[in-house]
């Protein structure tokens, strides 16, 4: 008696599947290591590079698109780098943060990138006083308690908003360690 359950058209859908991952974290990687470097090139004020890597990140990105429905956990991660490095550009650049709907993330990796840009602004401020520059510091203090006090009424389980209050908890602690130092 012969079986016949499917199992090697289940074998051909999972290779087909593990083909489309190998092509999501090869991209994956580069988004994050631009977006990395992005972010490097930033706390020096080299624009410039800084907007030449968001760009390779964005080009990195584009041919994801059509994967989003197979990894949706990968492409979250990679959106959310790629969010926050927009949000530190253009808040150091325009001294304004950008909504979602401008950056062509999804909502969620853009909550998430949002609170890991609290510690970069945190990043800047420290520059800033290095600098002597409290004026500067100031703003980046203000857009910390900023982007916090505008997410915190988000009340969601871990499973509608992942990591989310795990972030937010470590942005509370980042805020008061800078208003300390601010002091």
């Amino acid at each position: 008696m012969a079986l016949d359950l499917g199992i090697n058209r289940i074998a051909k859908m999972l290779s087909e599947k593990e083909r489309k991952l190998d092509i999501v974290l090869a991209e994956n990687r580069k988004v994050v290591r631009s977006c990395s470097n992005a972010i490097k090139a930033m706390h020096a004020y080299d624009l410039k590079t800084a907007k030449g890597h968001l760009a390779e990140a964005e080009a990195a990105l584009k041919p994801l698109a059509p994967y989003a429905e197979d990894f949706p956990g990968q492409l979250a991660h990679i959106y959310q780098e790629y969010a926050e490095a927009q949000i530190v550009l253009s808040a150091i650049e325009s001294k304004k943060i950008p909504g979602y709907a401008k950056l062509k993330v999804p909502e969620i990796p853009y909550l998430l990138g949002l609170l890991d840009a609290i510690g970069e602004f945190k990043r800047e401020m420290y520059e800033s006083l290095r600098r002597g520059n409290k004026h500067e510091a100031e703003f980046y203090f203000r857009m910390m308690e900023e982007v916090y006090d505008e997410l915190l009424p988000l009340r969601f389980s871990n499973s509608i908003l992942p990591e989310f209050r795990k972030k937010q908890d470590s942005a509370r602690h980042q805020i008061e360690q800078a208003r300390g130092e601010l002091l």
